[in-house]
């Protein structure tokens, strides 16, 4: 569906990492302003380092769907340890940030088996300078996270972006 907010496990049905729910408000989203997200998931196994990540980031123009190129770290990119960007973005020792110590939801690899569940918080989106191409419009990005080329998570959103 076009102009709405979707998602589903892309993967199959022996990837480790699913996600049970996952909701998003306003829709659509609009920068800036303020998100409201819940979400739900699930890892049957321990994610540790090298936790690779790559992502295809489609545009919809008319009826066709564009990749977009990966630019300064945004767009279609391949990411290949999440877990050394985690840290260099939260130094490791310091606490999360909220809501996610809140929820006991960790913010650095290893991340433990288990259920990790968000309920609906708000994190403030800040009027960043994104360039023209990632401004209006609706967006498909799919997310596949593996380890040693093992995959073990994969999710397809779909969303539109409004920004001021």
């Amino acid at each position: 569906q076009v102009g709405g907010f979707s998602w589903e496990n892309c993967g199959d049905k022996k990837d480790p990492v699913v996600l049970q729910s996952l909701s998003v408000a306003p829709d659509p989203i609009s920068i800036p302003g303020s998100l409201r997200i819940s979400a739900a998931a699930s890892s049957g196994k321990t994610l540790a380092s090298p936790l690779k990540a790559v992502l295809l980031v489609e545009k919809a123009l008319g009826d066709l769907w564009i990749q977009l190129p990966c630019i300064d770290n945004l767009g279609s990119c391949t990411y290949d340890d999440v877990c050394t960007i985690l840290d260099n973005l939260i130094p490791p020792g310091t606490a999360c940030p909220e809501p996610l110590q809140t929820y006991g939801i960790p913010c650095h690899c290893p991340f433990k088996a288990g259920s990790y569940s968000l309920p609906a918080s708000d994190f403030v989106l800040p009027d960043v300078e994104l360039p023209s191409w990632m401004t209006n419009g609706n967006y498909r990005v799919r997310v596949a996270v593996s380890n040693g080329g093992e995959e073990l998570a994969c999710v397809k959103l779909a969303f539109s972006l409004h920004s001021q």
